[in-house]
């Protein structure tokens, strides 16, 4: 008998919660998926990276889960895997209660408007439900409440039903218009297909033979083919969790934070959004020129706030502001922002978009008069520059050049063990100065990191790199060089760069000739 074809809007279920309140292992019953792809999540039991299942709901709707990590280290990916979500799936222990990451997430999923979902009160077989229920619930009013349990399989089908409700008052993305926009959270290659990479169709629809742009680097590739929830299709919505076999890219040029779109599209790349910020009550005040990190989609941008109602943004307040930002971001009017402050990192707003290609200004009347008719909705003439020049906190970055992009493509490649800095200069084709500049723009640009006077790794993996050596360090006690280059397979060159940088970041403190957390050990 052929199915019968669903026309209900594709919707994304994302999960939230503090680590170990058991996101994944009721993902796993929910599904029969277990999301956990690296050796050191199953062996440690902490997700690290995205995890991805289809969910059949009672009414017979399929659901695309993304499951998050609960660790205060991975928030940056977990605002990654948030950025195309729907609704969500928020987990509190029963014998736990609200933690500081299930608050943490839940002011993400708000800044990124995501309002709809559920509460699963997970190991409810431990302890008396209600008082998580209820703290819960004040967190979240208005969403259903389902006591679970994993481990016992009591209340799944109640939260199947719970969550069938939620998704049939959604109207999903399905149909927006705007261009195909989908945000890569993962690249990788597979023998006899080539490189694929998947992420959440925010917009538009793409299909089988498609050209297609990676922005922002502008590279350009044909869609051989396209799957949802590993099923070949002929062409997905905005909405669904895909994966596109693109030809004509490697899967090393491709990462996460690109943006997919088709050929025709009007989209650009840009170092300066203006929009509506707003700030979290617990956050902190921001002056003039104060440095943070800006999330759109899977990608990050470290930024200066230039507020342009004030010379400040107020704890819980909102106000617009240019971000001027030090990578470049693929946005559009009316996308949503995260907030997080670099040291210590913490979410502390959020914002919409309200002008993505702004030229920069100062906070002059004409131009606070200019942006609030476009969030009315009032056609306006293009920004153009109307007044002298005014003193500005810092510059627009320049854009990274060819060789700038040759050498953060060489990096990726390279994963997590880089070369050295000379031989990384000789295979981009570039004397030892030159790419000792392009690569300070780099690391200006977030795409590169120095963890050693003559070494640098490209972020990703270097944060790959420190999930693992957190992984040792909490299922040993502490890490050594030897160990970590064991671990890695690596060099000890290499183990011995990375762990010293941790160390400087205090990730890890040196206790002898052992690493071990900072936080571990009261340091």
């Amino acid at each position: 008998m052929t199915p019968r074809r669903d026309d209900r809007p594709p919707l994304t279920l994302g999960t939230a919660g503090h680590i170990d309140h058991g996101k994944t292992a009721l993902v796993n019953v929910l599904t029969g998926r277990n999301t956990d792809r690296l050796p050191e999540e199953r062996s440690r039991g902490i997700s690290i990276e995205l995890g991805y299942a289809p969910l059949e709901l009672p009414s017979g709707r399929r659901l695309s889960v993304v499951d998050v990590p609960g660790h205060e280290r991975f928030v940056r990916t977990m605002v990654a895997g948030a950025s195309g979500v729907d609704m969500f799936l928020v987990c509190v222990a029963a014998d736990d209660g609200v933690m500081p990451q299930t608050r943490e997430h839940m002011a993400v999923l708000r800044q990124l408007g995501v309002t709809d979902g559920a509460i699963a009160i997970t190991k409810a077989d431990l302890g008396d439900p209600q008082l998580a229920a209820e703290e819960a619930t004040e967190l979240v009013p208005r969403a259903p409440v389902v006591p679970v349990s994993a481990v016992a399989g009591t209340g799944l089908d109640d939260l199947r039903t719970a969550l069938d409700a939620v998704a049939s008052r959604l109207p999903g993305r399905a149909g927006e218009d705007g261009p195909v926009r989908l945000h890569v959270d993962r690249s990788f290659t597979l023998r006899g297909i080539g490189t694929v990479v998947t992420g959440t169709l925010w917009s538009g629809e793409v299909a089988t033979g498609d050209p297609v742009r990676v922005l922002p680097r502008g590279l350009t590739a044909r869609v051989r083919s396209v799957q949802v929830h590993d099923q070949p299709v002929e062409r997905a919505a905005a909405g669904q969790r895909v994966a596109l076999n693109l030809a004509g890219v490697g899967w090393r040029e491709v990462g996460r934070g690109d943006v997919v779109t088709t050929a025709d599209a009007h989209l650009r790349s840009g170092y300066l959004l203006d929009a509506r910020v707003a700030l979290e009550p617990h956050g902190r005040l921001l002056r003039r020129g104060a440095r943070v990190h800006v999330h759109h989609g899977t990608r990050v941008a470290p930024a200066r706030v230039a507020p342009l109602e004030g010379d400040e943004l107020a704890p819980g307040s909102s106000g617009l502001a240019q971000l001027r930002l030090e990578a470049p971001l693929v946005a559009l009017a009316g996308d949503r922002l995260i907030l997080r402050q670099v040291a210590p990192p913490d979410t502390i707003g959020g914002g919409v978009v309200v002008d993505a290609a702004p030229r920069k200004h100062g906070a002059r009347a004409e131009v606070v008069k200019r942006l609030r008719a476009i969030e009315r909705g009032e056609p306006v003439a293009a920004d153009e520059p109307s007044a002298p020049p005014v003193r500005e906190v810092a510059a627009e970055p320049e854009p990274l050049d060819d060789a700038a992009l040759a050498l953060a493509a060489l990096l990726r490649a390279d994963g997590t063990a880089p070369r050295a800095d000379a031989d990384l200069a000789s295979a981009a084709g570039l004397d030892e100065r030159a790419a000792e500049h392009r690569l300070g723009r780099l690391r200006r640009a977030g795409q590169a990191v120095r963890v050693a006077r003559n070494l640098h790794f490209h972020p990703e993996p270097l944060a790959e790199l420190e999930a693992r050596v957190v992984a040792l360090c909490e299922r040993d006690g502490q890490v050594t060089i030897a160990g970590l280059r064991d671990e890695l397979g690596s060099s000890r060159k290499i183990a011995q760069a990375v762990l010293e940088y941790l160390d400087r970041t205090r990730v890890t403190r040196r206790d002898g000739d052992a690493h071990v957390l900072r936080r571990a050990s009261g340091a």
